[in-house]
């Protein structure tokens, strides 16, 4: 079966289901903000990193009351700088939404959150501090974090529900710990943020398109989704090329495509 095939829009089915609201790293462009992710599964909706330019993509698929949780993998803001307007879309509407769950390393969003003088904005996020090794239930969803090499603290997480897992890396260097929260999941969302190997002050932290593939396949994962992609660059050549009959099956991400968990 194609990649096209496989990662496709299928509103309506009952499985879980992975929206891309972005997938750009480093900054949003025209036609796509950074990265943002919305997994649905018995009637719960779960956000992962509410990037830069996120939110109104975030609008079209879901009203901002009805989002259950935000997992946050780092600091960086092409990761969670979107939860501002989300969180003020909550703590202004009449009237307020309970306080939102948001998982997120420590001190994470500390400079984020002090950023808006607003004081029910602040009060709209209910803090969860989570790290390497944590294990949460959310609902139907459990969800299992693992620390991955980056910059700064940055947590890669596996979702489980209705017998489907799905993770992601957030950004992360090359490591073991991938290849494990990885392991046999249906779906892998893993970082990818240059086209050719990395060199210089990245090196070990982020990881290059090869080497996403690599792990996903090592792990054992259904499918590898491309993600935070550098602006400008091309990978769908590249992702045909060298992995159009490949498996596992490897697509990039793209802004509203969809993932839906075999029936």
């Amino acid at each position: 079966m194609s990649i096209a095939a496989e990662v496709r829009n299928t509103a309506g089915m009952a499985k879980m289901k992975v929206t891309v609201i972005g997938g750009q790293g480093a900054w949003p462009t025209a036609d796509a903000g950074c990265s943002g992710y919305l997994v649905e599964a018995s009637g719960q909706r779960i956000l992962m990193d509410p990037g830069w330019a996120t939110f109104q993509g975030l609008l079209r698929l879901a009203d901002p009351l009805e989002i259950d949780a935000v997992l946050v993998s780092h600091s960086h803001p092409d990761h969670c700088a979107d939860l501002l307007p989300l969180l003020r879309s909550r703590a202004l509407s009449e009237p307020a939404a309970d306080p939102l769950p948001v998982y997120a390393p420590a001190g994470a969003l500390d400079h984020l959150l002090a950023s808006d003088a607003v004081g029910a904005v602040q009060r709209a996020a209910d803090l969860r501090v989570v790290s390497d090794g944590s294990k949460v239930r959310m609902g139907e969803f459990d969800a299992a974090f693992a620390e991955l090499p980056h910059h700064v603290t940055n947590l890669g997480v596996r979702l489980s529900a209705e017998g489907t897992s799905v993770s992601y890396t957030g950004d992360g260097g090359p490591d073991a710990a991938v290849v494990e929260l990885a392991a046999d999941a249906d779906l892998h969302i893993a970082e990818a943020t240059f086209a050719e190997p990395i060199t210089g002050e990245d090196a070990g932290l982020l990881t290059d398109l090869a080497t996403a593939v690599e792990q996903g396949a090592a792990a054992g994962a259904r499918q590898v989704l491309l993600t935070h992609l550098w602006p400008g660059a091309s990978y769908d050549e590249i992702v045909q090329e060298r992995y159009g009959h490949s498996s596992p099956l490897v697509a990039v991400a793209r802004a509203g495509m969809t993932w839906q968990a075999p029936a």
